[in-house]
């Protein structure tokens, strides 16, 4: 989930929830094929590592920057052309599994945008306009939000609560409704940017609601099928256990795995589900970047939608757009979105002037008094941005 803080990144979850972070990441990737040097972090089953006009390939700057005993999965394209897969460090120390390509991680916040582009595909399948008023959804709603809009829920300006309690709550769908609607308003609907996960979560109410299915099933038809991703979900992918990532706390201690946590049958519960939780792999999310860049879930008209600035976030130069911030640039626009914990944290922007895709994403973020990875965010995003796109120069 996301609150805009001081460092560069947007909130995500109740615990620490890194969110939208301002990253001053203005990139445009190139693309190159080539093996990672001996001694580098492990790879997973695309492995490719371009490099920089100095040489340097994505591995060998990796290996330089990242701290040790950080954990996690970097991967980079142009286009449909991959540029570089690989894991560093360890998805489970005790099982002595390495990260790779293939190991699933909780995204948290990135979870958003799938859940804004399952709003527009509604729209598209004319089940809902973004300018209904959620009462059209969700019932009788109290005076001080008849007038909140789905798209005020989709870009942080329906004045609702950050938050109705921790992540891993046993909240039902009916209690988030009416909690939410029962909370006081941070501001009138429309005027002011706060970063809301309780929105988010009622637009996942709001996507089963006009589809007649549930929110991961219809996600899954609707939007992860048609890009080819098997691989992304709560529950629906039957993952392997030792697929997924062991994430570890700033102490280095194991916080298990995110569906170790109190859980329903079908998913988390309803102060996560719609804005965070959602599990992925690095390979699922280099398709999710190519659908994105075709009509593969939604059409260019809807893609624009999503990807259009749409307030501005207080303190930063990014605007907010429907489950993205955005950026424009001398180079063209750029949208991106973090998502975090106080263990976990990822990162993935967008060019969209090039199809540059960078993402990684770390199950060990942070370690006290030594390192944390959300400090290096930039650093990390821009150089693997720059050894991709130097192979264009």
């Amino acid at each position: 989930m996301l609150e805009v803080t001081g460092h560069m990144g947007l909130p995500r979850c109740r615990r620490t929830r890194a969110a939208v972070t301002a990253l001053a990441v203005l990139m445009t990737l190139g693309a190159c094929v080539e093996e990672p040097a001996a001694g580098q972090p492990a790879t997973g089953s695309a492995a490719a590592a371009p490099k920089a006009r100095d040489g340097e390939s994505v591995a060998d700057f990796l290996h330089r920057v990242l701290p040790a005993g950080a954990g996690g999965t970097v991967i980079a394209a142009r286009g449909d052309e991959l540029a570089y897969c690989g894991g560093f460090g360890a998805a489970d120390r005790a099982a002595g599994t390495p990260a790779s390509c293939r190991t699933v991680y909780d995204v948290m916040s990135i979870t958003k945008q799938f859940t804004a582009a399952a709003i527009l595909k509604l729209e598209v399948m004319a089940r809902l306009r973004v300018s209904d008023r959620i009462s059209r959804f969700l019932g009788p709603v109290p005076e001080d939000k008849r007038d909140i809009t789905v798209e005020q829920l989709l870009t942080h300006t329906s004045g609702l609560v950050e938050g109705l309690g921790d992540d891993y709550d046993p909240v039902s769908r009916d209690e988030l409704v009416r909690r939410a609607l029962a909370s006081k308003q941070r501001s009138a609907p429309g005027e002011e940017f706060h970063y809301s996960n309780t929105g988010y979560s009622l637009l996942a109410v709001i996507v089963e609601e006009a589809s007649g299915e549930g929110y991961e099933p219809f996600l899954a038809r609707h939007l992860f099928a048609p890009a080819g991703m098997d691989r992304t979900g709560y529950v629906l992918p039957r993952w392997p256990r030792h697929l997924v990532a062991v994430e570890y706390d700033s102490e280095g201690r194991s916080k298990g795995r995110p569906f170790d946590h109190p859980w329903a049958a079908d998913g988390p519960y309803w102060n996560l589900r719609g804005n965070g939780g959602m599990l992925s792999t690095a390979e699922d999310i280099f398709r999710w970047h190519r659908a994105l860049s075709g009509n593969e879930v939604l059409p260019e008209r809807a893609r624009q939608k999503l990807f259009a600035p749409r307030v501005r976030m207080p303190g930063l130069d990014d605007s907010y757009g429907y489950g993205w911030a955005v950026r424009e640039t001398p180079d063209g626009r750029i949208v991106w979105h973090n998502g975090g914990n106080d263990w976990s944290l990822a990162y993935l922007t967008r060019s969209l002037r090039d199809g540059v895709l960078v993402y990684w994403v770390s199950n060990h973020a942070y370690q006290d008094g030594k390192w944390n990875l959300e400090d290096q965010a930039e650093e990390l995003t821009q150089g693997i941005a720059d050894r991709v796109r130097a192979e264009d120069r």
